[in-house]
């Protein structure tokens, strides 16, 4: 099966070399997309909407180090998203852009806020998947426990069925099928075994900031983002985004677009039906 993407590793000043999937556009000028993927998922996660928006532009998808391609960093306490912002920042430099849209799934989204803050004339459009400036204890709690626990598996079949049972609740209607699919982007083969694709050290320094005052007060970078068109994905059962602090960012941002997709948890794929194309259509606009 031909790719309709190219591959970029590139060295980021601490030596590590990252990784990215660069799905050029229409011409050689079409504005830009960057995916941002979620704390331990990695590019396959936008493999359905990618193709979609680069039928009107580029789309750029970095890997964070310690996930997929990227290498793991030997540092676990760079695993913050100061470290991913500066990473980023580093790639649009690299690779020569100037402005982007921006797609960013639960820490793809935080990251957007401290990336806005940093660069104002960045960013032309934001979608939001799932993530808001306050962080539910609840989902907060689920991550802890699950990232980093059991990371490889002697077969596929193993691997999906851990993944399954993690997820069910998340995506309720999910066939045998799906579970499959699924298991092939959070997993990859190493060493003959099927292993979840990222460092198990990733959320070492999340767990050692400990409790529920882990994460500073986000919402002034939110409400950096008042003039920026703006939509929020919230999936209808989320654990991580609750229904009080997705009204209160509709409240302070009256021009957001929200979409909530029912009968899904943290968080949305973005390959559910119309939600790729309502992406669309509002980085478009």
């Amino acid at each position: 099966m031909t790719k309709n993407f190219s591959d970029v590793f590139y060295e980021v000043p601490d030596g590590l070399t990252l990784y990215a999937r660069d799905y050029l556009g229409p011409s050689a000028d079409a504005p830009v997309v960057l995916c941002l993927h979620g704390l331990s998922r990695n590019s396959r996660d936008f493999a359905d909407l990618a193709p979609l928006l680069q039928k009107t532009h580029r789309v750029v998808v970095p890997e964070q180090r310690g996930r997929g391609n990227s290498a793991w960093d030997p540092e676990p306490s760079r695993y913050i998203p100061p470290t991913y912002i500066a990473d980023m920042i580093f790639l649009l430099g690299h690779l020569g852009i100037h402005s982007c849209a921006l797609v960013g799934t639960s820490m793809g989204g935080l990251m957007a806020f401290g990336l806005h803050a940093l660069a104002p004339s960045l960013l032309t459009h934001l979608v939001i998947n799932d993530i808001g400036p306050e962080i539910a204890k609840k989902g907060l709690d689920r991550i802890k426990q699950y990232v980093g626990s059991s990371m490889c598996f002697p077969d596929w079949s193993a691997a999906t069925d851990y993944i399954q049972v993690g997820n069910q609740t998340v995506f309720p209607h999910y066939t045998r099928a799906d579970w499959e699919a699924f298991a092939h982007r959070m997993c990859s083969e190493r060493n003959g075994d099927v292993c979840l694709d990222y460092d198990p050290l990733i959320s070492a320094p999340m767990k050692a900031a400990g409790g529920d005052d882990a994460l500073s007060d986000l919402w002034p970078l939110y409400d950096g983002l008042r003039d920026l068109p703006l939509m929020l994905i919230r999936g209808g059962t989320s654990d991580l985004l609750d229904e009080a602090c997705a009204a209160q960012m509709r409240a302070r941002h009256p021009g957001l677009v929200y979409l909530e997709v029912p009968h899904i948890g943290h968080a949305p794929m973005l390959n559910e039906p119309g939600v790729a194309e309502a992406i669309g259509e509002f980085i478009n606009s």
